[in-house]
């Protein structure tokens, strides 16, 4: 398996966990849960993604704004997962929240998966495109 493999593997999850979290209504135990599961699984892999997958591209004349431009995405997302978790989760506000940033985390994946794997795959090896995975593969497993 190869880095982008790796990374959409955990893409998937993150959207079928955000269609989950933003058909849930109320201060209900499956909006808990499903929130709970959304927010770790988003702060892990931007974790697992910045250490392993951004680093080595960050230090690419070809690639560095496109780096920096995909960790200040990570770091909107946090300030959203923030304002979220400070909502109270029966108030409508909460559900407006979630959506936008599962609208962000959408437009963030679409980004990687449509231009930015396109062009670090021109930088990588395929051999490097396979360690990158997995010392990624590696950092999830860490905090799974």
């Amino acid at each position: 398996m190869n880095i982008f493999e790796a990374i959409r593997k955990d893409h998937d999850k993150q959207r079928e966990l955000c269609r989950l979290v933003t058909s849930t209504s109320g201060d209900s135990k499956g909006r808990k849960e499903m929130w709970e599961k959304l927010k770790h699984e988003l702060q892990i892999h931007a974790d697992a993604e910045e250490r392993t997958f951004y680093s080595p591209l960050i230090h690419n004349d070809m690639m560095q704004e496109h780096a920096r431009h995909g960790i200040a995405e990570h770091h909107e997302m946090d300030e959203l997962i923030e304002k979220i978790n400070e909502t109270d989760m029966d108030s409508p506000a909460w559900l407006v929240y979630a959506k936008q940033l599962c609208e962000k985390v959408e437009h963030h994946l679409d980004d990687e998966e449509h231009s930015f794997f396109q062009l670090a795959g021109k930088v990588f090896s395929e051999t490097q495109k396979t360690a990158i995975a997995k010392d990624y593969l590696e950092e999830m497993k860490k905090h799974r």
